[in-house]
């Protein structure tokens, strides 16, 4: 009898973990989340099978629910687990624990790069990594293409977006397109729903909601600039389905072709210091935002370019196992996921083109490239091009 007693009360502390125990445990796994959705692999094993606080079919559609959504799919997949284990509060204590080892890491890469970039040594590590960056990017058209793109409406929409991209037109305005082709295009998806359940989160949906609009509401009036900045970053959120990569060509035509706040070299070594970082590419937005705004400016960037997304998977859990039963809400999320294809194409084409080619780089490129399609961690391909770059 009291062995039954100690398995079952070891058996409830692990499925219900304390706030320590959670963030404790997602700020390692945010601090060593080298690798972006490779993680999602780790973070199952350690979820479900080490500390078994959630079966693995509830971990599944949490993760195909992230995948739907916009924003950094790891990191809403953190603030998902914790909702289900601890309500609101678990989801956010595990959200920001698993943002702040990318954001303190972010921002002193930031710091050395603005008073440092200049000196030789990091200017040859950068220019190496440039190269690597253009490979991790077709790496990321390569996955994104053989997952999205499964017939010729699906093609035809990807190559659609392209077109659009290159004339320059707004990235949402593109979204808003594939998303009415894949209504008009895609065939009939078919999704089996999990077994619901029910969390109250919608009024702190809405209460969060408020807070920020009100929140951008004062910065208009007090600074100018700052607002600007923060409603960037919100839409960048807003517009990036498909994960962190997918953040890139909104970012770009943001910062560099709208705003003209960077040019296309300091982009792109924003965007390698985000992929050298711990957890999403999306944290690129401390180091711009420090860049334009300093200090201020880089929290401000963080803070709302990962809140979008926070606040969607908030109001939307009560509703989507209702909304994935329709058929045309599944055909709209298919056209969208199509797009990236062809807008990741494009910017893989622009930075290639921002790029003096040697042979050296061509192998480089290369090389990286068939190590990533082989799914050789991006750690071991950022480190191996660090040193070549200072050896060659």
């Amino acid at each position: 009898m009291y062995y039954y007693v100690v398995i079952t009360l070891r058996m409830q502390q692990k499925e219900n973990p304390s706030y320590t125990d959670l963030f404790v445990s997602f700020f390692w796994i945010g601090l060593t989340a080298f690798g972006g959705l490779a993680m999602t692999a780790h973070i199952r094993k350690y979820v479900v099978d080490k500390k078994q606080w959630l079966d693995a079919n509830t971990f599944d559609s949490g993760l195909a629910l992230c995948q739907v959504i916009p924003g950094a799919i790891v990191m809403q997949l953190a603030a998902y687990i914790g909702l289900k284990l601890k309500g609101i509060r678990g989801a956010v204590v595990t959200f920001i624990a698993f943002g702040f080892p990318a954001f303190i890491i972010m921002f002193i890469l930031s710091v050395l790069y603005k008073h440092s970039k200049n000196i030789t040594g990091v200017e040859l590590v950068l220019s190496g990594l440039r190269v690597i960056i253009i490979a991790i990017v077709a790496n990321a058209v390569y996955i994104f293409g053989k997952k999205n793109l499964h017939n010729t409406n699906d093609w035809a929409i990807a190559i659609i977006a392209s077109a659009l991209f290159l004339t320059k037109l707004h990235p949402a305005l593109v979204l808003v397109i594939s998303g009415l082709l894949g209504l008009a295009f895609s065939k009939k998806i078919i999704f089996q729903p999990e077994k619901r359940v029910r969390i109250r989160t919608f009024r702190f949906f809405l209460l969060l909601l408020l807070i920020v609009v009100a929140f951008a509401v004062i910065l208009f009036f007090v600074n100018k600039e700052y607002f600007t900045l923060a409603t960037i970053m919100l839409r960048i959120d807003l517009f990036s389905f498909g994960g962190g990569l997918a953040a890139m060509p909104i970012m770009y035509h943001e910062l560099v072709d709208l705003f003209g706040w960077f040019d296309e070299k300091t982009f792109m070594d924003g965007v390698i210091l985000g992929q050298v970082t711990p957890g999403s590419i999306i944290i690129a937005a401390t180091f711009f935002g420090y860049m334009h705004l300093g200090v201020l400016g880089s929290i401000l960037a963080t803070f709302c370019v990962f809140t979008p997304s926070f606040l969607i998977l908030m109001g939307i859990i009560p509703f989507f196992d209702k909304l994935r039963t329709y058929p045309q809400f599944n055909k709209v999320i298919n056209g969208v996921l199509c797009s990236f294809v062809g807008l990741l194409t494009i910017i893989t084409y622009r930075f290639t083109i921002g790029i003096q080619w040697n042979l050296i780089n061509i192998l480089f490129t290369l090389v990286a490239f068939v190590l990533l399609v082989r799914e050789v961690n991006v750690i071991w391909i950022i480190s191996g091009g660090i040193l070549i770059s200072l050896i060659v």
